[in-house]
């Protein structure tokens, strides 16, 4: 068996930039750097122990290539708790590539406990700062929107794969601060070539803790995503593994992750989002109502036009053809009026728009296609939202769509502290 190795990693100062290196026991090797844009006074070892995180999280880009039952620790250790978290993180977060490969829960890492001792105590953690991630699509604007109005300080954060960033994170009038991500794509192109396996990652979780780097480095103690009710909706199963396109933005994976936090680095460091208790429909609403004025014509929740590798997305655009952009449409089509909803894709109404019938059928559950692997809404909540936009100027799907009694103002479990930021 060739076994994935955690390697090691490091943060040079000089340059702001933490290293993540990893292997497989036949000689392929990765590295994996992030190089943040700026850093203040910080604790060495809180700074270690963030690090460690991102090193676990980050090794699932390069783990997939020859995904292994066994691997081995050549840095850091893992108690027992540690190891069924990351059992968690690369069986349920790996669901869908998993799935896109014909592999089982079984197939996947099961991480064993290496630690000697009991775990260190988790750490103070000086400053009060809030960071909140930014993307340049409508729930993380809203969370700076609502925040705003609030009058809650933070700071907007930005990580891409190039120097560039969305312009219209430079209308909230908070000061930003970015990070640039610099995958191993060509030791990860070497490996396809050699039969090496690819797929989706739980992206969230790994953004996430370079954010909680970020926050150490420079005095911030609070990081805020931008996370409605979802993901929690699985998109089939493999045995008992439900598949999920983004199982780390789902709420046990916040819980998770905060009670990791807590345990392993600092109790001081809080991390989750205040749009958890709301569902897509409502966030959808609430942005129509908060944030359209202003962010209508700039924002984009489309990842195909905006968020590919290397793209340069100083200026966001929708491709009017992805599940995302469908998922959109039928989320706003029931608060923003058509001429302005239409006038995002060149006048189109996506309703009408032959190629993404069958992208429809799968959103909203018509004739047993498949939900597409995305970050979009529950069937039920999407149902209603179409239901909903029936009589604003709006076409009609080539199929008929069932009624829904979804209710979007249903208030879901979110952590106290980040409920409070907004209300």
């Amino acid at each position: 068996m060739n076994k994935f190795i955690f390697k090691s990693y490091d943060f040079n100062p000089t340059t702001r930039t933490a290293f993540f290196r990893y292997g497989f026991e036949d000689g392929t090797e990765f590295e994996e750097s992030v190089q943040f844009s700026q850093a203040g006074e910080y604790d060495k070892e809180l700074l270690d122990r963030a690090l460690f995180l991102s090193f676990m999280l980050v090794g699932t880009s390069y783990y997939k290539a020859f995904p292994s039952r066994e691997v081995m620790m050549e840095a850091g250790a893992l108690d027992e708790w540690q190891a069924k978290f990351f059992n968690t993180v690369y069986q349920e977060g790996l669901s869908q590539f998993a799935f896109e490969n014909q592999l089982t829960r079984d197939d996947l890492v099961h991480f064993t406990p290496t630690a000697t001792s009991g775990a260190k105590a988790p750490l103070r953690a000086a400053g009060n700062g809030v960071l909140s991630l930014q993307s340049g699509g409508k729930d993380s604007l809203l969370s700076a929107t609502l925040l705003g109005e609030k009058e809650v300080p933070f700071t907007s954060w930005y990580i891409g794969s190039s120097s560039h960033y969305p312009m219209v994170l430079e209308m909230i009038g908070r000061p930003l601060m970015t990070a640039e991500r610099f995958i191993d794509i060509e030791s990860l192109k070497e490996t396809k070539e050699r039969g090496g396996l690819n797929g989706h990652v739980p992206i969230t979780y790994i953004v996430t803790s370079f954010a909680l780097i970020d926050a150490v480095l420079n005095g911030a103690r609070t990081v805020v995503l931008s996370i409605g009710h979802e993901g929690e909706e699985p998109h089939d199963w493999i045995g008992d593994l439900p598949v999920n396109h983004q199982w780390s933005k789902t709420w046990p994976a916040e819980q998770a992750l905060a009670e990791y936090i807590h345990r392993y680095i600092s109790a001081d460091l809080q991390v989750g989002s205040p749009l958890r208790g709301f569902a897509e429909l409502k966030i959808a609403e609430l942005f129509a109502t908060h944030a359209w004025e202003r962010y209508g014509y700039e924002f984009s929740s489309c990842n195909r036009a905006n968020y590919m590798q290397g793209n340069d997305n100083t200026t966001l655009k929708w491709c009017g053809e992805c599940p995302k952009c469908a998922n959109s449409f039928l989320l706003f089509a029931p608060f923003v009026p058509a001429d302005e909803l239409k006038g995002l894709f060149d006048g189109q109404d996506l309703f009408e728009k032959p190629m993404l019938q069958e992208t429809f059928k799968g959103l909203l559950g018509i004739e047993g296609v498949m939900k597409p692997f995305e970050c979009v809404g529950e069937i039920a909540e999407l149902r209603l939202a179409y239901h909903m936009a029936q009589g604003r100027g709006y076409g009609n799907l080539s199929f008929d769509v069932p009624e829904s009694d979804f209710d979007y103002h249903q208030e879901y479990d979110a952590q106290a502290w980040a409920r409070q930021m907004i209300q």
